[in-house]
């Protein structure tokens, strides 16, 4: 792999840091701002809204630049955002702060992946793609975690402190590495646009949104299905959190291998293993070594499938795809919210801490029929251009 796509995997990691390591924070936030707990949680949301709303926008509207420029730019902003948290004499500074990261989020992970993807070979984009992802799933096991710690053991805004180093580093790495390509040709909004004509692009969108609203239907919930149902203490979430971590690590690597070899039924299989992996979660849920072991398999078959949508997306889009790569990110974050929402229905309905399972369970069969139509629609048109053309001459019967 060049080690331009490393350099987008050190980006990563820092996205997915600051992120994920705000939810470890909250007390220490709620408590230096004078905020209500709740209040502070709003930058969670904030966050969310950043990335499914700013990330298209910033992208549509650079379309003209270069891509490498494109994420000279949203690292910057993911510097000052990060920057603006660790200073922040105020609660809406902290919320502009997170704001301009989750631009950066929204845009750079699609942007990222599709010259990751046009830096290799044909048949290692879906690896290239599950390297630059895999600094987002390192960011789960160790980022938000030392972040936290940083944060509880020191303060706060220390954390925010440690992540503009790695924006910094990441940026330095951008310059160096990720090559100029003078001979891209500027997109135009209009033809960014017209991919969004193509139904099988949509289709590869509701598969990334289903995919991850899957996985994130149940994880939302998982530390009260861990200490209420499994019945860990609460000091063992985070080595549980971690194993959760590595299995989206070794599920992520896994599912680019294999998605250069066979996009449509490495995805079918993630699907199918995720729905599985829920299912049987309530079942191993009341059993401690049962349920760890069956957290680390979520993580590996939920995340699994990002590659091969990623690539998938960017094939479907293909002469334009920045701006439908970017909203793939859109569209896992939508389904995140969703997965999230419908599990905290079922919870408010008293059905219990195992009910978001099988929320999950049936947004990965959602996914699975999804990308069962898409790949017939491939197969039906490949179909069309392999049948031979109708002869205009008349058979030996009708020359008679």
């Amino acid at each position: 792999m060049p080690l331009a796509v490393f350099a987008l995997m050190i980006a990563s990691f820092g996205i997915g840091t600051t992120e994920f390591v705000i939810m470890g924070l909250l007390p220490e936030v709620a408590a230096d701002m004078s905020v209500t707990l709740t209040t502070a949680g709003l930058l969670i949301s904030g966050y969310a809204l950043g990335v499914v709303f700013g990330g298209p926008l910033f992208t549509a509207a650079a379309t003209r630049m270069p891509r490498k420029n494109m994420l000279l730019i949203l690292m910057g902003l993911f510097i000052i955002g990060n920057m603006l948290a660790a200073v922040a004499p105020a609660y809406w500074i902290l919320m502009t702060g997170r704001i301009f990261a989750a631009i950066c989020h929204g845009a750079f992970l699609g942007i990222g992946s599709v010259v990751a993807a046009a830096m290799v070979d044909q048949d290692k984009r879906s690896r290239a793609i599950s390297l630059v992802f895999t600094g987002l799933t390192v960011a789960n096991v160790f980022g938000a975690p030392l972040g936290t710690w940083i944060g509880q053991y020191f303060d706060w805004r220390a954390t925010f402190w440690m992540i503009t180093v790695i924006g910094v580093v990441s940026l330095v790495g951008l310059v160096a590495l990720v090559p100029a390509r003078p001979n891209e040709v500027p997109a135009r909004l209009r033809t960014e646009l017209a991919v969004f004509t193509r139904g099988q692009v949509w289709l590869a969108l509701a598969t990334a949104g289903l995919s991850i609203g899957a996985l994130f239907a149940a994880f939302s919930y998982v530390s009260p299905l861990m200490t209420e149902v499994a019945g860990f203490d609460a000091g063992m979430l985070t080595p549980l959190l971690m194993l959760f971590g590595v299995g989206l690590v070794i599920g992520n690597l896994l599912g680019g291998r294999y998605a250069d070899r066979a996009q449509v039924p490495t995805l079918l299989t993630a699907q199918a293993l995720l729905a599985a992996v829920l299912v049987a979660f309530t079942l191993t849920a009341h059993i401690q070594v049962a349920a760890g072991a069956t957290l680390a398999l979520l993580g590996g078959a939920g995340f699994a499938s990002v590659p091969g949508f990623m690539t998938r997306v960017i094939d479907k889009a293909a002469g334009a795809p920045t701006l439908a790569s970017a909203m793939a990110s859109s569209a896992a974050n939508a389904g995140i919210a969703i997965g999230s929402y419908l599990a905290g229905l079922t919870i408010n309905a008293g059905m219990g801490f195992t009910a978001p399972l099988w929320v999950g369970a049936l947004m990965a069969v959602a996914a699975f029929l999804v990308t069962l139509a898409s790949g017939a629609l491939d197969r039906s048109r490949g179909a069309r251009r392999d049948a031979p053309a109708p002869s205009t001459a008349l058979a030996p019967e009708e020359s008679r």
